[in-house]
């Protein structure tokens, strides 16, 4: 069964690629055959052209080892460079540093939790109990700022009472918007008109002084 070895897969990649040329190949697989190594070492040196050809291939063979070399290089520091964005963005649920953090305010929040879950039955007692008819006990010195703040609370209710009902009035205003704009139109189409007739008037009262002082000549 026909086999490709990896120099003859590497040697493919470099002729397809156009490192090297088939020719080139041909005439240093020549060069380095057993025929030619058993003969004189006379034809290298009269014809130093295969000698060549074999040197530029193994130049050109070493290039695209430093290439591929270089492109293996470049890939792995692509893959580490997105590993380290990965990392970064799910640094706050692996990151050492924030899950400590949660840990703390978990732990403190399951030490709540169990302090609340210990006195359930004085919660339980205090929230069934009636709010009802029972005295606060407010100090002397504080009963001023307790007035004031009942006061402050009247005051509030009030205003909000008129936010709410100007609120509930919207709508009724802009009907009376209306109403105003369209009676505004009607007054000024009369002020033109008395205006007009103001105008009449006075020609009138001018044509009447010319006709009486007419007459009186």
């Amino acid at each position: 069964m026909f086999s490709v070895s990896p120099a003859a897969s590497l040697l493919s990649r470099c002729v397809s690629r156009g490192i090297v040329s088939q020719e080139q190949i041909d005439s240093a697989s020549c060069s380095q055959s057993p025929a030619s190594s058993s003969q004189s070492p006379a034809p290298c040196s009269q014809s130093p052209a295969p000698c060549s050809q074999s040197s530029a291939f193994s130049s050109h063979l070493q290039e695209a080892e430093q290439r591929i070399r270089a492109q293996r290089q470049l890939d792995e520091v692509r893959l580490q460079l997105e590993l380290l964005q990965v990392e970064k963005q799910s640094a706050d649920v692996t990151h050492r540093f924030y899950l400590t953090g949660r840990l703390q305010m978990l732990q403190v929040f399951c030490g709540h939790l169990q302090d609340v879950l210990k006195e359930n039955s004085s919660l339980r007692q205090r929230l069934m109990r009636p709010l009802g008819r029972t005295n606060l006990p407010v100090q002397a010195h504080l009963h001023r700022c307790v007035v004031d703040v009942v006061q402050m609370m009247f005051d509030y209710i009030q205003t909000l009472e008129e936010k709410i009902g100007s609120i509930r009035n919207f709508p009724a205003a802009r009907n009376q918007l209306s109403q105003l704009s369209s009676s505004l139109s009607q007054l000024v189409s009369q002020v033109a008109e008395v205006e007009s007739l103001s105008n009449q008037v006075l020609q009138w009262k001018e044509v009447r002084s010319s006709l009486l002082s007419d007459s009186s000549a």
